[in-house]
């Protein structure tokens, strides 16, 4: 109970710092560049932070699609996947709620950083960049952390924190950026729109990502 709790702050301060800082900036990824690489940096320090802080008790995973490349290479079975899914998305709501009543009582910021479709950017296109960047997102963390990386374990937060940042840098402009299915339920109930109507997507994507990395790592991992 102790892994799946801190699950659920781990993914809250992912959450509210996160989509905090998308919100407080302005992320626009076609008019405000400089609040794109700031909302980057906000998600990837989020991760690192979280890592070391929740790491040895949970693995800090504060994503379903990681949990879910877990589950499917091996590293955890199912009933701990569940809780630790089940963990994440009660801690985005919460989250979410402080930010959504931050906000609420500031003129002039709106939403809750949920994700959406950006301009231009088709369902398939949105699909496609999800399954993707995830895939990648995913495939970074079962290497840093596999056991036969040896010393380098020891630096697997800074290694899943940056490629976090990369991937946002280079998504952003399709969906927003999620590879999380938590971190985009939680905030697409608060906003409503078309971020609720879109949020599949961020279900779907995400989760055939990880499924894809873990096929990947099970090719490619000379542990097995």
């Amino acid at each position: 109970m102790k892994k799946y709790l801190a699950e659920a702050v781990g993914t809250m301060v992912l959450v509210l710092m996160g989509c905090g800082v998308a919100v407080s900036l302005g992320c626009d990824p076609v008019n405000n560049i400089p609040a794109v690489v700031g909302t980057a940096l906000a998600f990837g320090l989020a991760v690192v932070a979280m890592a070391y802080t929740i790491g040895g008790i949970s693995g800090c995973h504060i994503n379903p699609a990681i949990t879910l490349g877990c589950f499917l290479t091996g590293r955890m079975n199912g009933k701990d996947a569940a809780g630790y899914i089940c963990g994440q998305v009660v801690g985005a709501f919460i989250g979410s709620a402080l930010l959504f009543a931050l906000t609420a009582n500031v003129p002039g910021l709106e939403g809750t950083g949920a994700n959406d479709l950006q301009t231009n950017v088709s369902v398939t296109g949105g699909l496609l960049a999800e399954i993707i960047f995830t895939c990648v997102f995913v495939l970074v963390v079962l290497g840093a952390t596999a056991k036969t990386n040896g010393a380098t374990n020891n630096f697997a937060g800074l290694a899943i924190g940056l490629s976090l940042v990369l991937v946002h840098l280079v998504c952003i402009r399709y969906t927003g950026t999620s590879v999380n299915p938590a971190r985009s339920i939680a905030p697409a109930i608060f906003q409503g729109g078309t971020a609720l109507t879109n949020l599949w997507i961020f279900i779907v994507g995400p989760f055939v990502g990880a499924a894809c990395a873990a096929g990947i790592w099970k090719l490619i991992d000379t542990g097995k």
